[in-house]
């Protein structure tokens, strides 16, 4: 956890911090510089551009409600309110920036057409309001991107370039395009008028809830919270930003540290719109003095913040839209309990197959999914015996595997791993007593995504 107060003046200086350097900038006169970043320039967000965003966007971009959460008020001991931006008709709060960008663009530069690299909302944001206001899209998708949207990207009239390993490639060769066609390059979370759009997720959410004690807000490149900060503390300075992220992804709390943007290699995270290995240089400047702190999440919270999503409130989110419930879980924000709290549902642009990987690991760190490995004799009735066992514990076998080659026990032996449906960790403890009993707890062996190396 990082206090704000730790941030510095001297954005972009040369600084070291835990084998990690600032990475190379390019000069103002290569295709991959970006004018509109520039880290000797930085650009400090003003609310009045909050409001002016907040006034343009009034057609064009759905005004999410903020949704109470009873169920989780309860079991989070607290009044806790959801932003909806997962209803956004791309599925992400990206819309908001995307949109107020292209609006101020001038008739000469739409005609040129806009460039980004984007591994999903952003490009997505893009390629609907560039179709609704005539404005060509031009979108550089790393091969890293998922086949659903790049196909979405498409199917709204994108130009779409799959080229790069990561969206640090991507960016180069958007760039570089950028300047060859005389287009104009747009940063998803760095660019001025990106962060004044998000912002206007500020107005909203004070708008809907007067005063609140605490906003979550998701943290990857730190365009989401600049502009929500910057709103928030104009508007309700008693009211605490928060800023929540991936532990596999510690961009800004390495650039908190050393008070400057700092590059950081991200790790595989279930919250892979945070993955931001160098926070915007527009945003570092915009959020000073505004975020009061920052947490990390473990990637088992971020999967039970999914479940919860699903089981609760029938809404299906990205591990970064999530990431607020994840917060609440990992007990890092029991100092919230009995405040008035929002979480920012940021997005739910998460393909099918990797939500069915995040409810099976929430199922398991949840106490809900038991792996059991039980030695029985290897005689016609043993196995029939254990199932039944299982059964009358009113657990659920999900999968069985039967293994005889690998056994140190005698001939007459075989080990059975059952993946077992359970209630909770109350009835997963009398489903063990009960297999202890029956076979003695040396030849009793139970997992769950809570122990080490599972």
């Amino acid at each position: 956890m990082l206090s704000a107060a730790k941030l510095s003046n001297n954005v972009f200086k040369k600084y070291a911090i835990r084998n990690l350097s600032v990475t190379v900038k390019p000069t103002r006169d290569e295709p991959e510089f970006d004018m509109y970043c520039d880290p000797e320039n930085p650009k400090s967000l003003q609310f009045g551009d909050i409001s002016m965003a907040h006034h343009k966007l009034q057609n064009g971009i759905v005004k999410t409600g903020l949704r109470k959460s009873r169920i989780l008020s309860k079991i989070f001991e607290m009044d806790l309110h959801l932003k909806m931006e997962v209803l956004q008709e791309t599925g992400s709060f990206k819309e908001r920036g995307a949109r107020y960008a292209l609006l101020n663009l001038s008739e000469e530069v739409r005609k040129n057409g806009v460039y980004a690299a984007s591994a999903g909302n952003h490009a997505l944001a893009l390629s609907f309001h560039g179709k609704n206001l005539g404005i060509p899209i031009n979108v550089v998708m790393p091969k890293i991107a998922p086949l659903m949207k790049i196909g979405r990207c498409k199917d709204l009239g994108a130009n779409v370039l799959v080229q790069g390993e990561d969206i640090g490639e991507s960016r180069d060769i958007a760039l570089r395009t950028a300047k060859e066609k005389g287009g104009i390059y747009i940063n998803g979370y760095d660019h001025y008028d990106i962060l004044a759009g998000a912002g206007t997720i500020g107005i909203e959410i004070l708008e809907q809830c007067p005063l609140p004690d605490a906003v979550l807000v998701p943290v990857g490149g730190c365009g989401l919270i600049a502009g929500v900060a910057t709103a928030i503390k104009t508007l309700s300075p008693d009211t605490r930003v928060i800023g929540v992220g991936a532990e596999s992804c510690q961009g800004l709390m390495n650039s908190l540290e050393a008070g400057q943007p700092l590059y950081t290699p991200c790790r595989p995270t279930l919250a892979d719109g945070l993955a931001v290995p160098t926070v915007g240089v527009n945003a570092f400047e915009s959020l000073k003095g505004k975020v009061d702190e920052i947490i990390s999440v473990a990637e088992n919270d971020i999967a039970v913040g999914i479940l919860r999503l699903v089981e609760t409130e029938k809404m299906v989110c990205e591990g970064a839209g999530a990431i607020g419930i994840g917060a609440l879980l990992s007990g890092k924000l029991d100092h919230l309990k009995g405040k008035k709290v929002v979480s920012i549902l940021s997005g739910g642009n998460i393909d099918s197959t990797s939500l069915g990987r995040c409810i099976d690991r929430g199922l398991a760190y949840d106490h809900r999914v038991v792996k059991i490995s039980v030695i029985i004799n290897d005689n016609p009735g043993g196995l029939g015996r254990l199932t039944s066992v299982v059964g009358s514990m009113n657990a659920n076998i999900r999968d069985l595997y039967l293994e005889r080659e690998f056994l140190r026990h005698d001939m007459s032996c075989q080990r059975v791993k059952i993946i077992a449906e359970v209630r909770d960790q109350q009835h997963e403890q009398q489903l063990k007593d009960e297999l202890i009993e029956i076979y003695s707890e040396k030849n009793c062996l139970f997992k769950t995504s809570r122990l080490p190396g599972l």
